[in-house]
């Protein structure tokens, strides 16, 4: 095979700049093989946009056709697990949009999936293809940091209007979407915490719903999680402040890095920290330290990057930007924060995966979802999924 042809399913924003993306051959190995979507008014317009490519109402009809060999998810997110599995029953490759479902418990069933189909499953987690968390991430696992102690992650900047929220019927709503600022927004930053710091031991959250809109679901929330070597971490977004702020801090025995403004700060200590605080004879002396800036001058590849080493995956085997499997990690996260707040406690991990099931149906039992048309295509990808600094 030398050629990976591709459907998308569910043809809105982000499926919209896929479709853009690979039909102008931006992605070296992949051609755009077939469109799905369930809106008729867009069915059309997606022919009219994208002559001689065939246009299906359902992604079962999709599989069926035989025209592709993978297909691209982007449809709400409480369809993922449905699509994912049918596809890869079905002897297709996956790359889903993020989160990679609503549930860690669905993911388990796409990863399950995923493993006696033998098929290529990836996660479109591409933030992972930023220089700045790449380069942070290698000073991490290489140990350069020493024993890890706290991570700080302040990332308020993915303001939205309720204009937004108004934009899809699907959106702010317990039935539509399944959550609102941690699930839509941040799971590419719960992704790259973990990706960086790895999975906490517990997690305590609290979520205001409907804090600066008019909506069901959580547009604020701040965690904190305790790790297993006493580490901590704090991470605080919203979707209701403006101007917000972007900074990432991650301590270790060795030193420091900040990341804000595109930029790395590093400061290395001489010494390790714990060392320096039990053998000096001396009351308010801190270590020497060496300090360096990164500013890298590789672009981010972002979205195409993702699309990308897909591609080279299905075709060469070569490393995905992030498998599928690696999906429940930060929904790991954001569903222990949301049943920490429902229940008003601690949160052990692994996750009781049945008692946030309880609690998410019982939400989306009482939900109501909101009269807006389906989204709007588009025809690139804009600002709004990129790194927000």
């Amino acid at each position: 095979m030398n050629e990976l042809l591709v459907g998308i399913v569910g043809v809105g924003n982000m499926g919209g700049a896929h479709a853009h993306c690979i039909a102008r051959g931006d992605i070296k190995g992949m051609k755009l093989a077939a469109l799905c979507d369930t809106d008729a008014d867009k069915r059309e317009l997606l022919k009219k946009e994208f002559p001689g490519i065939p246009v299906f109402r359902s992604h079962n009809e999709l599989l069926k056709s035989g025209v592709c060999g993978a297909v691209i998810i982007a449809t709400p997110h409480k369809f993922h697990p449905v699509v994912a599995c049918d596809a890869l029953n079905a002897g297709l490759h996956v790359l889903t949009e993020k989160p990679a479902a609503v549930k860690v418990s669905d993911v388990k069933r796409m990863t399950d999936a995923a493993d006696k189909s033998g098929k290529v499953f990836a996660v479109m987690f591409n933030q992972r293809t930023n220089p700045v968390f790449k380069k942070a991430r290698e000073i991490v696992k290489n140990g350069e940091l020493g024993e890890l102690k706290r991570f700080v992650w302040i990332i308020t900047n993915w303001y939205r209007t309720q204009y937004y929220y108004n934009s899809g019927g699907w959106r702010a709503t317990w039935s539509g979407e399944g959550g609102g600022v941690l699930l839509n927004q941040a799971p590419h930053n719960l992704d790259i915490w973990q990706w960086i710091f790895g999975m906490p031991k517990r997690v305590r959250a609290f979520c205001g719903v409907g804090k600066y809109h008019n909506i069901e679901v959580e547009d604020d929330a701040t965690i904190y999680a305790e790790y297993e070597n006493g580490a901590a971490a704090t991470f605080i977004t919203s979707t209701g402040e403006c101007p917000g702020t972007n900074r990432l801090e991650i301590s270790g025995d060795r030193g420091k890095l900040v990341i804000e403004d595109g930029r790395l700060k590093w400061w290395k200590l001489k010494e390790p920290e714990r060392v320096f605080c039990f053998e000096k004879e001396e009351s308010f002396y801190k270590p020497d330290t060496e300090f360096s800036e990164i500013v890298p001058n590789e672009p981010e590849t972002a979205h195409r990057g993702v699309l990308q080493a897909f591609a080279d995956a299905v075709l060469n085997g070569s490393e995905l930007v992030a498998d599928g499997r690696e999906g429940i990690n930060e929904l790991t996260l954001s569903n222990a924060s949301y049943l920490s707040s429902w229940t008003d406690r601690w949160v052990e991990l692994p996750l009781d995966c049945d008692a946030f099931n309880k609690e998410l149906d019982a939400r989306i039992k009482a939900s109501k979802l909101h009269g807006a048309k389906a989204e709007n295509m588009s025809k690139d990808y804009n600002e709004r999924w990129s790194v927000r600094w």
